[in-house]
């Protein structure tokens, strides 16, 4: 702060003896002294106060910096929302066509008019309605085609067919 040598600080303090006097010296060094701690106490106060609002100012920044994140998230997930919902809607219009179309293809079941291709499909749709996963599993027999060159690992061996009466005659 000031640079005051040791040999001017002695300087001083031998000319306020000489000026005050030996009674008055340790008074006004207490005074001086209690002075000096009141104006560091107060420039100290003064440092933190600035400290303290700079750190405001930035946190304020930086809480503005948070809220506007965060509306900016919000507002790209209220549209993403809008989509999905849009996409759900647009699917369960299509499912419900659908279904329609089933339930039509089963009113003409019913009605009797129609060929057995259909009425296959139809059957299997009803017994998918009704929860009857086995009757999707479980093709007709008539639906089932097998290429002769391709090799069915899952399938099980063809059986041989039996030996008719008059194959064993000959």
């Amino acid at each position: 702060m000031f640079e005051i040598s040791f040999g001017e600080l002695l300087l001083i303090g031998v000319v306020a003896l000489v000026v005050l006097g030996p009674e008055k010296l340790p008074t006004v060094a207490r005074t001086l002294g209690a002075l000096i701690g009141r104006a560091q106490r107060f420039v100290a106060s003064v440092k933190a106060d600035i400290h303290q609002q700079a750190d405001l100012t930035g946190l304020s920044s930086l809480q503005q910096e948070v809220h506007d994140a965060a509306s900016s998230f919000r507002h790209s997930l209220e549209a993403e929302m809008k989509e999905v919902e849009g996409t759900v809607r647009d699917n369960a219009a299509a499912v419900r066509a659908a279904g329609d179309e089933a339930v039509a293809v089963l009113d003409i079941t019913r009605s009797g008019s129609i060929d057995p291709d259909e009425q296959r499909d139809a059957d299997l749709f009803a017994a998918a309605r009704a929860g009857d996963d086995a009757a999707e599993t479980a093709p007709a027999a008539d639906v089932v085609h097998h290429d002769e060159n391709q090799l069915d690992l899952f399938d099980s061996p063809p059986v041989k067919p039996a030996i008719t009466p008059a194959e064993a005659r000959e």
